[in-house]
């Protein structure tokens, strides 16, 4: 097990990129402004700026943006002074034109993102970046659909592309202690120790912060969190919850808590019009093992088609659904209608 402890920690901050999904991709700049600023005079390392799907994720299928990805992340390039500026990036969705708009609008760090069997799409992403000086991180999503040591090889070839950084990434909140564990374990007996790992939680079923305590007991550097937890699903382990329980054990991270606190009550909180929690339909996101962004999705369409949201999440996930597919929502939903209809004779 690598000494994290040697090491201050990386804290990358997810509420203006992650927490889009919270509330339909809708902060205006103002809002992002407020927040980025708040959050780097908290002392975060890297502060992640774009529509919830990275760039390029506004779209029909996805969700439209309240701004384009530039328009958010040159609004966070006017207030952040000392955090890095981040963005998201997944291959067939953002372009290596849309980094460099992204780049020359400020940001100077990028992750890119692949499902947990795909990081051979992500080679010529990484090779940009690292050629345009960026820091690069890489999140293999979706990590509890490939079992550690393969999972350890796409980890593996992303490191060969040029990545600073490999992220588990428990996109649907859906690993169990046991399963984090593996997972870094199994990268720590490929990865060169150069190479850094990183812990992406998400809090369907109330471990996002145990995850991220784990994670870095087997040598992860770089930390997510939101405040408040602002996320898809139940949303990512809450930041400041983070940071209160870092100050306890005693671990470098170099954030004011107390700034985290405030910004989470007065600036996050009273802009979500669902709450971010474990509720019935969150928890039956991490239960099934679906994409955590799927919930506002599988909200909808049960509304339109009167069916329980959790009978959606459960049949997304026998179906093995992953991110982008979230044009199969409504089909899903219209089968189980369909059935419904033949149970009760119509």
């Amino acid at each position: 097990m690598k000494n994290s402890r040697e090491n201050n920690l990386y804290i990358q901050d997810t509420t203006l990129r992650d927490g889009m999904h919270a509330i339909r991709h809708g902060y205006t700049l103002d809002q992002v402004r407020n927040i980025a600023s708040a959050l780097d005079s908290a002392g975060v390392n890297a502060i992640e700026v774009t529509h919830g799907d990275g760039l390029c994720g506004s779209s029909f299928n996805y969700g439209f943006g309240s701004h384009t990805d530039l328009e958010w992340v040159a609004a966070a390039a006017e207030v952040v002074k000392n955090a890095k500026l981040t963005v998201l990036l997944l291959p067939g969705i953002g372009t290596i034109d849309d980094l460099k708009a992204a780049y020359d609008a400020g940001a100077r760090s990028v992750r890119i993102a692949t499902h947990c069997t795909e990081a051979d799409i992500s080679k010529q992403h990484i090779e940009w970046a690292r050629e345009a000086g960026m820091d690069v991180a890489c999140l293999l999503m979706l990590a509890h659909m490939n079992e550690p040591e393969p999972f350890a090889q796409q980890a593996k070839l992303m490191e060969s592309y040029g990545a600073h950084c490999i992220y588990v990434t428990d996109s649907a909140g859906a690993l169990l202690m046991d399963g984090v564990v593996d997972r870094f374990k199994a990268m720590n007996d490929v990865l060169d120790n150069k190479t850094q790992t990183g812990m992406h939680a998400h809090n369907n079923l109330g471990l996002g912060i145990a995850f991220n305590i784990l994670a870095i007991e087997q040598g992860a550097t770089r930390i997510d969190g939101s405040l408040s937890g602002m996320g898809a699903g139940a949303g990512n382990a809450p930041l400041e919850v983070f940071v209160a329980v870092a100050d306890k054990m005693g671990l470098p991270h170099g954030c004011n808590v107390f700034g985290l606190m405030d910004a989470a009550d007065d600036l996050v909180r009273p802009l979500q019009d669902r709450p971010v929690r474990v509720d019935r339909e969150t928890l039956s996101i991490g239960y099934a093992g679906v994409y955590s962004s799927f919930l506002r999705h599988a909200e909808n369409a049960a509304k339109l088609y009167g069916i329980d949201t959790r009978d959606i999440l459960v049949e997304l996930g026998n179906r093995k659904m992953v991110g982008g597919q979230e044009d199969m929502i409504v089909d899903v939903a219209l089968d189980l209608s369909k059935i419904r209809g033949t149970a009760n004779g119509t």
